[in-house]
């Protein structure tokens, strides 16, 4: 069902639309707010209707006591939002009442957005996402759902200034990265669709090879030779217009879909060249993924090869080469994305586990230390500075912080079961048996196949 026009409306609900506005316009909001919900009722996806009963509600608020509103509102809310269930219909019924009790309730707004998106009617779902934005400015899940919603119904410009607004708030936000690349897709075919142009498409070009060329390039290119085609296209394109950072983005991607790494690096770094391209994270975050992968390939490739050729010791030497520059790469470009923000307490996360991976403990347990600020990967970082400190020798240190973790894990999933273990080697390493083996008893109780905890607690018993 697509979002509705007051135009397509019956002529008795375009009446009652009319005069509703004209009510509105007069100060009679008991009016509006009479009428226009029997209108949403018959044509829920009227968004014009919808607006003019906000207005209306908004209005009505304000001449009221704001603390009643509220409080009516906060009563009544758990009800309509757990009693809605999957059904769309009755969650939009269920906004539409909490809504006309508080039309300020973030949670209603938020219910329906998400009924008009299930029951089709996306310009609604933006709109009521647009409200709870001007609610709640700063609300990056809200800007997402936002950003997404404008994607939707073809406004990129609009998802990228949303995505603008995120990255102000937290500049490495992989979500807003992501709508920020996708709307500049979406708005780059916009600007070479001739759809609304006068004259059929054909007629715009001059001749049966531009036409080809033009409709291949609209659609998923799978063939390499076609892909090679674009290419070579894009790169005339680059020669006429050196400055037009969508001749070489085109290129890259052509490049990146052959899986030639290569070239594609060579391309991007032509892109970051240009003015507009220094200051595009995008695409630096997209030339150090490519690097990355490059080298992936690379030691995959190696280790292919040596499990033909086991004993070739100079293959083998190679490989190492591969797996130490893969690894000083990823090391160098996670530090310096910590460097540029160092309030990422996830990135901290990443580079802690690389230095772990590389044996250096210390700067691990410094990093895995900041990224405990951050909820989500809190418990993983205390669980890796307990083993940080422990590689360290430090078993007091590495028992509170795997404490930690295991009492801040409620669910016994295999982050707890690798705090508990963790916790229950350290006990063992400072000779503490018996406290050692409580631990390792919780994980034979839960799961007796657990690494080696059966093997242990055999051992335990036979020497005891």
């Amino acid at each position: 069902m697509p979002d509705v026009t007051v135009s397509s409306l019956d002529a008795r609900l375009q009446k009652q639309v009319e005069n509703a506005q004209i009510a509105l316009q007069r100060g009679n909001l008991d009016y509006v707010l009479d009428v226009a919900p029997q209108v949403l009722k018959a044509a829920p996806g009227c968004l014009p209707v919808r607006k003019l009963l906000r207005t209306a509600q908004l209005k009505t608020q304000a001449s009221k006591s704001k603390f009643g509103a509220k409080m009516f509102g906060s009563v009544t809310q758990a009800g309509f939002l757990f009693g809605s269930g999957k059904e769309p219909a009755k969650m939009m019924e269920n906004a539409e009442k909490l809504l006309a009790s508080d039309p300020s309730s973030l949670p209603a707004l938020k219910l329906m957005a998400e009924a008009a998106a299930s029951l089709g009617f996306p310009e609604t779902s933006v709109w009521a996402w647009e409200c709870a934005h001007e609610s709640q400015p700063n609300d990056i899940e809200i800007m997402l759902k936002l950003g997404e919603g404008y994607l939707t119904i073809k406004k990129p410009k609009e998802a990228l200034r949303v995505a603008d607004l995120i990255l102000k708030v937290n500049s490495n936000d992989g979500n807003a990265l992501s709508l920020m690349r996708r709307a500049s897709v979406v708005e780059t075919t916009n600007k070479g669709n001739w759809e609304d142009q006068k004259g059929s498409f054909r007629d715009k070009l001059k001749d049966e090879a531009s036409v080809i060329s033009m409709e291949q390039a609209s659609k998923v290119v799978t063939s390499e030779e076609m892909t090679l085609r674009l290419i070579e296209e894009s790169k005339g394109r680059h020669a006429q217009q050196p400055d037009n950072l969508d001749h070489i983005r085109a290129v890259m991607e052509g490049y990146r879909k052959l899986n030639n790494l290569t070239e594609a690096i060579v391309w991007i770094r032509k892109a970051r060249a240009l003015p507009n391209g220094k200051a595009d994270v995008t695409l630096e975050k997209l030339e150090n993924d490519m690097q990355i992968a490059q080298l992936e390939a690379e030691v995959k490739e190696l280790e292919a090869s040596l499990a033909t050729t086991p004993a070739d010791s100079a293959l083998q030497a190679q490989l190492e080469k591969a797996k130490a520059g893969l690894a000083a790469t990823r090391l160098a470009d996670a530090k310096s994305y910590v460097e540029r923000y160092p309030n990422d307490f996830e990135g901290r996360f990443t580079l802690a586990n690389l230095y772990f991976g590389l044996k250096d403990y210390g700067n691990a347990s410094a990093n895995y230390q900041q990224a405990l600020k951050s909820p989500k990967v809190r418990v993983p970082s205390l669980i890796g500075m307990g083993k940080a400190l422990k590689a360290r020798k430090m078993f007091d240190l590495a028992v509170a912080q795997l404490q930690n973790a295991k009492t801040e894990t409620t669910n016994m999933d295999d982050t707890k079961k690798d705090a508990i273990y963790e916790l229950a080697d350290c006990y063992e390493k400072m000779g503490k048996k018996e406290e050692a083996m409580a631990e390792y008893k919780i994980l034979y109780g839960e799961d007796m196949g657990y690494r080696d905890v059966s093997a242990k607690i055999e051992a335990f018993y036979a020497g005891g």
